[in-house]
């Protein structure tokens, strides 16, 4: 009797164990789960639509920015995107809806067209930097109309940025360095900027055409 009762235990929390590192699909080419727009109780179809198993945004649409329904903290995130030419996007993470936009809580890792786009002048705001704060090592963007895939980490507050299979940055959320980097940002007097422990994940809208597809994460 004990033996069955230990092997039940162990089954049990096995199945606890790996059902906490399972991979959440938030689109996964046919149907969006688990995310709803910016301060909005559903999704916002009017600014998003699927075509071809992307997520993409509606032209001429009053642009929405959308935002996981569940808070990560430990988490890594994967998903691909693509632009048109010039194109600018972002994919952010800890965001909370203190402010009235997305960006004036959340740290973005840039989605941009690094071959039109102005913010390519600055390191700082080139594709996979973390916004006008950390520039990535290299330039490692796909050619304009393929799909870049993303991956996000954030494990007891150290994030890494990566792209096309490349780390690109990496810091310590919340620490002096940050900081720093933050006061001479101009994110230096948004007083919800990074201060979360905890958020949601969300995907710019209001910037024009951008494709996203294969939107998964898993806690860790």
């Amino acid at each position: 009797m004990i033996r069955i009762l230990i092997t039940f235990l162990f089954i049990f929390l096995t199945s606890c164990s790996n059902s906490e590192n399972e991979w959440i699909h938030l689109f996964d080419g046919k149907a969006v789960k688990g995310m709803r727009g910016y301060k909005m109780d559903s999704f916002p179809w009017e600014s998003w639509e699927i075509v071809y198993g992307s997520l993409k945004t509606v032209p001429g649409s009053k642009g929405i920015d959308i935002i996981s329904m569940d808070v990560f903290k430990d988490f890594e995130l994967e998903l691909e995107w693509r632009l048109q030419s010039g194109g600018n996007s972002g994919v952010f993470y800890f965001a909370t809806e203190d402010g009235d936009f997305i960006w004036q809580s959340a740290p973005e890792m840039q989605v941009l067209d690094n071959t039109a786009h102005p913010d390519r002048a600055r390191k700082v705001t080139s594709a996979g930097a973390l916004y006008d704060l950390i520039p990535p090592i290299n330039d490692v963007t796909k050619a304009l109309g393929e799909f870049n895939q993303v991956k996000i980490i954030s494990k007891d507050n150290h994030i890494e940025h990566w792209l096309n299979g490349e780390k690109l940055l990496e810091y310590e959320y919340g620490s002096n360095d940050m900081r720093e980097l933050i006061s001479k940002s101009k994110f230096k007097d948004m007083p919800f900027f990074s201060k979360a422990s905890s958020g949601r994940i969300g995907l710019q809208g209001d910037h024009g055409e951008v494709w996203y597809r294969n939107i998964r994460i898993r806690k860790l």
